[in-house]
C-alpha cells in the first residue's frame, strides 16, 4: 500500500476471511494484497497467512494474523455513515447475519470482534440541529435503539 497511514486490525486467525468479508459487503472495498510468513512465528508456522492488505469503504487497512495475545474492544469501531433505512439495514444485517452481534445506538460486531456504527447521516446531522429540542429528541429516540430506525429519528426530529 502506498498511503502513509493503515488501519492495523489484529485477528487471531482470519484476517484473510474478514478482509474477504468486508470486500463483499461494502463497496470501495476490495483486497489488495495476502502476505504469507516467511519463517516460523509464536502464532504460526512458514506459510501461513500473517498479513492481509485490505481496503474498507476507501480506507487503507492491514489485518494481522497475530494469535490470541490481544482482542478486539469498542475502543475501536468503524462508523459507516448510511445514506437512508435501506442502505442500514444492508450493511447491519450482513454484519450481524454473519455471526456478528447487534449492540445499541447503531453498534454491532462482526463474528471477529470488530465494532461497526451504522449510522444514517440523519441521525448525525441531528445531533447538530439549530433546534435544541429536536436534536435533544432524536438523541433520546437513538438511545432506546439496536439498529437504527431513520423514520423514527425522523419523527423525533418533527416532535
Amino acid at each position: 500500500m502506498t498511503a502513509k497511514n493503515t488501519l492495523c486490525l489484529w485477528f487471531d486467525k482470519d484476517a484473510q476471511a474478514a478482509a474477504n468479508f468486508y470486500a463483499s459487503v461494502f463497496p470501495d472495498s476490495r483486497v489488495v494484497a495476502v502476505h504469507k510468513a516467511p519463517a516460523d512465528f509464536p502464532s504460526g508456522k512458514v506459510g501461513d497467512v500473517i498479513t492481509v492488505e485490505f481496503i474498507v469503504m476507501g480506507l487503507p487497512c492491514v489485518g494481522i494474523n497475530g494469535g490470541t495475545a490481544f482482542k478486539q474492544t469498542e475502543a475501536f469501531s468503524f462508523q459507516v455513515c448510511t445514506e437512508d433505512q435501506a442502505e442500514t439495514d444492508r450493511f447491519w444485517n450482513a454484519i450481524v447475519g454473519n455471526g456478528g452481534q447487534e449492540s445499541v445506538c447503531g453498534w454491532c460486531k462482526d463474528k471477529w470482534g470488530v465494532s461497526w456504527q451504522i449510522t444514517p447521516r440523519v441521525l448525525l446531522e441531528s445531533f447538530s440541529h439549530p433546534d435544541p429540542a429536536a436534536a435533544k429528541r432524536a438523541f433520546e429516540a437513538m438511545m432506546t435503539m439496536g439498529k437504527i430506525d431513520v423514520a423514527a429519528i425522523e419523527a423525533a426530529l418533527k416532535g
